[in-house]
C-alpha cells in the first residue's frame, strides 16, 4: 500500500519545521512572519508530493474551507472554460479547491448560487456577474466576504476586478478593418446593460465616427437568451437587408458561431463577400477554413491576477486595497480578413 503523505514528510523535504508547514498550508504563513520564499517552497513541495490537506479538520480548526466559489456565465463557452482552467490550476497550487457554477446569464440563478456557496462556507468568490447582480455583490462586501469580479463589473461599485480593455479592443479590431480598406463595417452584439458589451460597441462606434463612416443601422443588438436558431435567423436577415456590408465585427465568439451559419445559409463567402473578426477566440476558429481573425483576451493573465487578488484579500482582510485592472487584448490575424 502506498504510504500516505503527511505534514512531517513535507517539513522534512522542505527542511523546515512541522509548525511552519502547518501555518503555510492553513493560509497563515504571512501572518506568522514566514518569508515569501519559504511559503512558495512549502506549497511547491506539497503540490509535488500530492499532499491533500484534511479539509474537514482544517475547517473546524481555522474556520476556513480552503475553497473558492467560481461563478461564470457559461462554463461550456470556451472563454469561460479556459478561464476556469487557469483559475483552478492556480488555486490547486495554493491548496484550494474550486467549485464551478454557471448562471446562464440568469439573475435569479446567480443569487441562488451565491447563497448556496455561502452556506458551503467558501472562503471567497470569483464572479462574472449577471446584469442585475450589483446588490448581491454589495451584500458580499457587507459580509466582508472576499470577492473579485472577472470579465465585467459595475462602474459605481468599489470591488476589485480584472477585465479586458473592451473599448480599446473594439477600436483596435475596427481600425484594423478600416486599414484594410473596409468601409461598411457592421457590429453584432447583445442588447443588454452588461458593461463589456457596451464598451466593445463604444470602441467600434468611436473608430467609425473618427473615420466619418458611422452608421447606426449597421449595428445589430440581439437578445441574449433567444434560441440558437432564432439568433442565426436574425443575423441572416440583418445581413441580407444590408448587402452593402463588407465586414462584420462580432461582439462574442458564440455570436460569430451563429454568424458563420448565417453566412453559409446566405451562401456568402469569407473573406470574399464579408470579412469577419470576433471577440474571444475559439478552437474551431483556428480550424475553420478560412481561419478566423479574433480579438483574444489574455486569459492566462486574467485568471492568475484574479486568484492573486482574491488571495491578497483573504490574507489582508479589512486592510485589503481594491484593485481595478484592465488588460489589453491581442488581435490575432488570420485568413478571415484580406
Amino acid at each position: 500500500m502506498k504510504k500516505k503523505i503527511t505534514i512531517k514528510d513535507i517539513a522534512k523535504a522542505a527542511n523546515v519545521s512541522v509548525t511552519t508547514v502547518s501555518f503555510v498550508l492553513n493560509d497563515k504563513g504571512e501572518k506568522m512572519g514566514i518569508s515569501k520564499e519559504v511559503i512558495e517552497k512549502v506549497l511547491k513541495i506539497s503540490g509535488e508530493m500530492k499532499f491533500k490537506l484534511n479539509m474537514i479538520a482544517s475547517s473546524l480548526r481555522t474556520g476556513k474551507t480552503r475553497s473558492i466559489g467560481l461563478i461564470v456565465e457559461d462554463i461550456s463557452n470556451q472563454f469561460f472554460s479556459d478561464l476556469a482552467r487557469v483559475i483552478e490550476r492556480e488555486a490547486i497550487n495554493l491548496n484550494y479547491r474550486v467549485f464551478y457554477c454557471s448562471t446562464g446569464g440568469d439573475d435569479a440563478r446567480a443569487i441562488e448560487l451565491v447563497n448556496s456557496l455561502l452556506q458551503a462556507n467558501v472562503d471567497g468568490f470569483i464572479i462574472t456577474p449577471t446584469e442585475n447582480m450589483k446588490a448581491t455583490i454589495d451584500r458580499l462586501s457587507e459580509l466582508q466576504c472576499p470577492v473579485v469580479l472577472v470579465d465585467r463589473y459595475f462602474e459605481e461599485q468599489e470591488v476589485s476586478h480584472v477585465v479586458l480593455d473592451n473599448f480599446e479592443g473594439g477600436e483596435t479590431a475596427t481600425n484594423y478593418l478600416l486599414e484594410k480598406g473596409f468601409k461598411k463595417i457592421a457590429f453584432i452584439s447583445n442588447y443588454s446593460q452588461l458593461i463589456q458589451m457596451r464598451f466593445r460597441k463604444e470602441g467600434y462606434s468611436n473608430a467609425m465616427k473618427k473615420a466619418g463612416l458611422y452608421d447606426e443601422t449597421k449595428i445589430l443588438d440581439l437578445e441574449y437568451r433567444i434560441p440558437a436558431e432564432e439568433r442565426i435567423e436574425k443575423i441572416a436577415d440583418f445581413l441580407s437587408s444590408s448587402p452593402e456590408i463588407d465586414a462584420v465585427l462580432f461582439g462574442a465568439n458564440y455570436l460569430l458561431l451563429a454568424g458563420l451559419q448565417s453566412l453559409s445559409k446566405l451562401k456568402l463567402k469569407i473573406p470574399t463577400d464579408k470579412a469577419v473578426i470576433s471577440f474571444d477566440d475559439h478552437d474551431s476558429f483556428r480550424l475553420h477554413s478560412p481561419s478566423i481573425t479574433v480579438l483574444s483576451q489574455p486569459i492566462e493573465e486574467m485568471g492568475k491576477k484574479a486568484v492573486r487578488l482574491l488571495m491578497m484579500q483573504m490574507n489582508d482582510g479589512s486592510n485589503y486595497k481594491i484593485e481595478k485592472e484592465k488588460k489589453k487584448g491581442n488581435l490575432i490575424i488570420r485568413e478571415s480578413v484580406s
